[in-house]
């Protein structure tokens, strides 16, 4: 048997980092599939658990609420798609005006600042009167697990598909793609979709497992997204479809589990954000050392 503190570390931290999941995935199919720096996930975070926890409120049945939450988050990543497509801003910039415009889209959405959902049924509420219990973090874990394990399965099929893979040639080589005929515009706009409808369902998740929705919760979900990304690449070295999710998984978990040990060492919350920053330059740094001490050539950093 485990310590009781550590066991609740690895509990806590196996939680958050399947809740959070999603969100390194959506950020894995935009920075490293799509080579497309999406920062419109800092809002369609908030969107999705809007969305959610509006629909909740007002009486819906909270798996359609979290479906619809999908959708908003696919058509928050549709319109950044479209502004680097059609009006050819570029996707840095379309990122940064979508999360910004976001923050007062969500406020009309919620009508205020937040959303309490403590008293309201959920999707984890829903799930453990089904089975006659109460809710618990073992039962969370397992609703994430078997989600995770659905959405992973979904999307590794897609990736192996003719669109699924045009979407990937296309982050690697758009204008060579583009020679062969295929449509590199509406390849963007899709995984621009594809990667918000992750992560407003991770924002869904999210409001209705705190048992609330903040208009200021997403901040920082494109760092932690990267840093899941980045954590996940070092160490486990991905080299296929399936295998690049994985990471994107443990990525998120080894993220979380630093920040809740971090916590528990008596950090204050008001630290995190440098924990993070510190956690990607190292992770970042890795491959770059290595090179240098087998005396390989590193190219000079890329500019967006």
């Amino acid at each position: 048997m485990l310590p009781a503190t550590i066991q609740g570390i690895l509990t806590s931290s196996l939680s958050d980092g399947l809740i959070y999941a999603f969100v390194a995935v959506g950020v894995f199919i935009t920075f490293r599939v799509l080579a497309f720096p999406d920062l419109t996930v800092d809002g369609s975070f908030v969107t999705g658990g809007s969305i959610a926890a509006v629909m909740i409120v007002s009486g819906h049945n909270s798996f359609l609420a979290t479906i619809a939450a999908i959708g908003g988050g696919l058509a928050c990543g549709a319109v950044t798609g479209l502004l680097n497509t059609k009006l050819r801003i570029t996707a840095l910039l379309a990122g940064i005006l979508m999360m910004v415009s976001l923050y007062s889209v969500n406020l009309r959405i919620m009508s205020g600042a937040n959303i309490p959902l403590l008293r309201q049924i959920t999707i984890f509420k829903s799930i453990a009167n089904f089975f006659g219990t109460a809710k618990s973090v073992i039962l969370v874990i397992g609703i994430l697990a078997v989600l995770a394990l659905i959405v992973f399965m979904i999307l590794n099929w897609f990736l192996r598909t003719e669109l699924g893979l045009a979407l990937r040639a296309s982050g690697d080589n758009e204008q060579m793609i583009r020679g062969l005929g295929s449509d590199t515009d509406k390849n963007t706009i899709i995984g621009c979709s594809l990667s918000n409808g992750m992560v407003a369902l991770s924002g869904a998740l999210v409001a209705q497992n705190q048992g609330f929705c903040d208009v200021n919760m997403g901040i920082g979900m494109i760092v932690m997204g990267l840093a899941a990304v980045i954590i996940g690449g070092a160490l486990f070295h991905p080299r296929g479809v399936a295998s690049m999710l994985l990471a994107a998984l443990g990525g998120t978990f080894v993220y979380r589990l630093f920040i809740t040990i971090a916590l528990r060492l008596g950090l204050a919350p008001g630290d995190l954000k440098l924990i993070t920053a510190v956690l990607v330059v190292i992770a970042l740094c890795i491959p770059y050392i290595q090179k240098k001490a087998r005396h390989e050539w590193m190219p000079p950093a890329v500019k967006f």
